[in-house]
């Protein structure tokens, strides 16, 4: 695809200082642009590649003001970080928009439902009572289990497996290998030492604009659903039990796992490789630093770190003397010899 000077501006409200023809098909970065690619500046400190790019079209602040000759048509807009940032997401946006149709070798069941604009890709599987809103896109080698519901303006990518009575909501993007709905690890011990399957008969609820990475899991509930609310962002690699519910506007870095029926409050900031244990209430507003374990309620606007968890203000001040242990048990060992020095001294 290729977009002028002119036409980007209109998207960016900006104004064009040069070629309003210009013509682009890529983006760069400034200090690797070629001919045909558009880039951005925004940082002082990288001011000096803009007399030296090849890309065709650079989006500048409203006050950056050349010092000598450009070869670069500029499009100044108001922050130029937050343009390009915009420009993304168009530019992605247009990618999906062109994905349309029902490639080969997809199998659809007969009373499937989907809207305007589907993309289906080859190798896809999509089961009975299925039903799809416009502008989804599905790419190849997914599965779609029985009874799902898929809004508008969602975008699995390949490999994905969701499965059976799930339910996604509106403008959601599941990334490759990811699985929905897989079941929760639930098991009966015995007296023999064996252990009996509990059936898993719940679902999983996707709420609103929800972004899942890539080969992450989400369990189904055992009964009930397992839900993750509108806005809440996870990445690549994490591990979310049956019945756990995340709260709005939340993120979790990647290699977190959390345990069965655990409640996440909102706006929750979570590290990666967090652990987090099962049937816990985690408040609002908490944040939880990397490697950390949690094995405990935590209350609103917490800040924590270790493992087991403690607040982070405690945590940073005692790991300053645990750097120093090995110097402090040394001196403890050189003070008790001085005491015994002493000691043997005075009975002397």
């Amino acid at each position: 695809m290729k977009f002028t000077a002119e036409q980007i501006a209109g998207v960016l409200g900006g104004e064009v200082v040069g070629n309003p023809l210009a013509e682009v098909h890529q983006l760069s970065k400034i200090e690797e642009g070629k001919v045909g690619s558009l880039t951005f500046l925004s940082n002082p400190k990288y001011n000096n590649y803009i007399y030296t790019t090849e890309a065709t079209i650079t989006i500048v602040n409203t006050t950056f003001i050349p010092e000598s000759e450009l070869k670069t048509t500029l499009i100044k807009v108001e922050d130029a970080y937050i343009a390009f940032s915009k420009l993304l997401e168009f530019y992605d946006q247009a990618k999906k928009a062109a994905k349309v149709g029902i490639e080969s070798h997809t199998v659809l069941a007969e009373d499937v439902k989907y809207g305007e604009n589907l993309y289906l890709g080859s190798f896809s599987y999509v089961g009975t009572n299925v039903v799809m809103g416009d502008n989804v896109k599905i790419y190849p080698n997914c599965f779609i289990g029985d009874n799902v519901v898929i809004s508008n303006n969602v975008t699995i990518f390949a490999g994905a497996k969701i499965y059976s009575e799930t339910i996604i909501g509106n403008n959601c993007t599941i990334h490759a290998g990811t699985v929905i709905g897989s079941d929760g690890f639930g098991f009966a011990p015995h007296s023999d030492g064996t252990y009996k399957k509990i059936p898993q008969i719940g679902n999983v609820i996707i709420e609103d604009d929800v972004e899942i990475g890539a080969c992450t899991t989400i369990d189904r509930a055992t009964l009930g659903s397992t839900i993750i609310r509108k806005g809440v962002k996870l990445d690549n690699q994490i591990q979310i039990a049956h019945n756990v519910e995340i709260g709005e506007n939340t993120v979790i870095a990647a290699q977190t796992g959390v345990a069965g029926s655990t409640k996440i409050g909102t706006n929750a900031m979570i590290g990666g490789q967090v652990g987090i244990s099962g049937h816990l209430t985690i408040g609002n507003n908490v944040r939880i630093q990397a490697q950390s374990g949690v094995a405990r309620n935590i209350k609103d606007d917490e800040i924590l770190q270790g493992s087991p968890t403690f607040g982070y203000s405690d945590f940073s001040k005692s790991y300053v003397h645990f750097k120093n242990f090995p110097k402090i048990i040394a001196e403890i060992e050189e003070l008790k010899k001085q005491i015994l020095n002493q000691k043997n001294g005075n009975n002397g």
